[in-house]
């Protein structure tokens, strides 16, 4: 059984859900607190284990290249002025030279079309899929539970939360088998199911190990919902060669690709840090008791 050791980040979207704001910068940099988002995922994939991060960009997304690198004049400027922890910081985020590879997703064709972007730079390894708008807050890593259950199963496997039942029809979502390890087996996956039909109220999060095989399904995968190349139909695919094994992630999950998500993430995480706790609790029991909705809702486009 290979390791887990590449992940893939697919960081081509648009993010026009936060227009203007994304008209220059790519949603993936927008910041919760003082990180941008998809530096949450990175940890989460590099306190897995993984050592090879993997972007499918698109245009004007050279920026997130420009995060991962060195910046020899910002070092050197925090060094000099005895910016110590700063610069520790730092250093402890940035992946070693030859960890980060990039490769383009010349046309908006769908997530899978995305990760079949990224056949070349994974080869013949199983691989970890982080979607980036989704950020994760629990004392253990998703990814990292998820590499365990891989190492206990060997196949492939997807993280899963509990929804609401009755909004199930909005996400993709699984049947529960019987359960093994610290997982269950997977008995269906539903895109998107209608009202009443779901086999369950577990929604895909945004994570996943998949094997190679799956590319060879992508190369051939049809157009489906949205005119897109689905994941979820190659999966479905794969799944009739290979088992499936879900992992009930037990903590909080951020849709950072939706305005409400990414200001639930923002308090959330405030709220989470010790040095920031108090006060943030403070400013928005004030707000709750002080401010009343704007009768200007914003701009409309």
């Amino acid at each position: 059984m290979k390791r887990v050791r590449k992940a893939v980040f697919p960081v081509a979207g648009l993010g026009t859900r936060f227009l203007p704001a994304t008209k220059a910068i790519p949603k993936e940099m927008l910041t919760v607190v003082d990180r941008p988002v998809i530096q949450y995922v990175v940890d989460e994939a590099r306190e897995a284990g993984i050592e090879h991060f993997i972007f499918v960009t698109g245009r004007n997304k050279a920026v997130i290249e420009d995060h991962f690198d060195v910046q020899f004049e910002l070092y050197d400027t925090l060094a000099q002025r005895g910016k110590d922890d700063q610069l520790a910081r730092l250093q402890r985020l940035q992946p070693a030279p030859g960890q980060t590879s990039f490769t383009r997703q010349q046309v908006p064709l769908g997530l899978g079309h995305a990760v079949w972007c990224a056949r070349e730079l994974v080869g013949d390894e199983p691989f970890a899929l982080l979607l980036p708008d989704m950020i994760m807050q629990s004392e253990k890593s998703c990814m990292k539970d998820m590499v365990e259950l891989y190492q206990e199963t060997g196949n492939n496997i997807i993280a899963v939360q509990e929804c609401d039942p009755a909004e199930a029809h909005k996400y993709g979502i699984v049947g529960r088998g019987e359960d093994t390890h610290h997982g269950f087996r997977i008995t269906e996956m539903v895109e998107k199911p209608k009202t009443g039909t779901a086999p369950s109220n577990l929604y895909i999060n945004g994570r996943y190990i998949l094997q190679p095989e799956i590319f060879k399904i992508l190369e051939g995968q049809e157009k489906g919902a949205g005119n897109e190349i689905q994941l979820t139909d190659a999966m479905l695919k794969l799944e009739k060669q290979q088992p499936f094994y879900g992992y009930h992630y037990q903590g909080r999950t951020f849709d950072c690709g939706s305005p409400e998500g990414f200001v639930e993430a923002n308090v959330a995480f405030a709220l989470w840090r010790s040095d920031m706790n108090e006060s943030m609790a403070g400013v928005i029991r004030t707000l709750l008791d002080e401010l009343k909705p704007s009768e200007r809702r914003g701009a409309a486009f």
